[in-house]
């Protein structure tokens, strides 16, 4: 269910959001990332993703959103569990009256073809295949997309 401005903001301003964050990465082991469009962490690369809406179950979310952000649908027996994070912004998608709280459930789509229909300017200006020390590296990148990195790395290790 999507919400009127009014009643989102509320949301936002008043409880934490619950997302997915797609993880994203391909044969070669880079990672996809896409330069956010909107607020918040808006002009940064990031990882694909969204929100989970009311009475929208894990299952149907990740279907969901792997379509919208990907242009592709995948399930979600087809990802890795990486874990919840918190996500706290100063501002929030209509401006920086207040706070954005996320709750970002975080899982690993490992892919062996081409994403052929990655959709530009909804939520992402452009995408871009990341090497992962490049992009622990890159100041552009924001350090919610680099956390989930981190962690891939020292579980390797």
């Amino acid at each position: 269910m999507f919400l009127d401005k009014n009643t989102f903001s509320t949301v936002i301003e008043s409880t934490p959001l619950v997302s997915i964050d797609l993880v994203i990465l391909n044969q070669h082991g880079e990672a996809l990332l896409g330069q956010r469009l909107n607020r918040p962490a808006q002009g940064n690369w990031f990882v694909p993703g969204g929100r989970i809406q009311k009475d929208e179950s894990l299952a149907n979310a990740f279907e969901r959103l792997t379509l919208e952000e990907l242009g592709e649908q995948f399930s979600i027996t087809e990802s890795e569990l990486l874990g919840p994070y918190d996500h706290f912004y100063h501002d929030n998608v209509f401006g920086q009256d207040f706070s954005t709280h996320y709750v970002a459930i975080a899982y690993v789509l490992r892919l062996n073809k081409q994403l052929e229909k990655l959709p530009v300017d909804v939520q992402h200006g452009k995408y871009q295949w990341f090497n992962v020390e490049q992009l622990l590296m890159d100041p552009k990148v924001h350090k919610h997309t680099k956390w989930y990195f981190e962690k891939l790395q020292n579980t390797q290790e």
